[in-house]
């Protein structure tokens, strides 16, 4: 696997703010108190000039983020992605705007579509 062939793609509109990717990442790579592979950070709330309030949960990956390279390498996913209990995030190869949800055998992603960026299969 070539650095930067594979990478995440988050849909932040659905995060639920469970913290569960937070809390898999720690307890994977043993992080002492203070360090994160990925964090979630609070957006809002706020209520726009149209009435509209927002409130959003961000997860965002951090430099120490390896996207589990070990356990990509023994065919399994992300540890964040596998634990995401809101089903966001998804794994896969990069082509441009396009990702393709990396094959775990055993294990399936569902197809997601996303403003600016499409979801289709591996190939097997």
């Amino acid at each position: 696997m070539t650095r930067g062939e594979y990478g995440l793609l988050i849909d932040y509109e659905y995060c639920s703010g469970c913290h569960a990717c937070e809390v898999a990442c720690k307890k994977e790579h043993e992080m002492p108190k203070g360090d994160f592979g990925i964090k979630i950070l609070k957006d809002g709330p706020r209520q726009s000039s149209d009435g509209v309030w927002e409130f959003d949960y961000i997860p965002v990956p951090t430099h120490l983020c390896d996207l589990c390279a070990a356990r990509v390498d023994a065919g399994k996913l992300p540890t964040c992605v596998h634990h995401c209990q809101a089903g966001v995030m998804v794994y896969g190869r990069r082509a441009g705007r396009e990702t393709r949800p990396y094959n775990i055998s055993g294990g399936s992603q569902q197809n997601r579509t996303t403003e600016g960026a499409s979801l289709s299969p591996a190939a097997a």
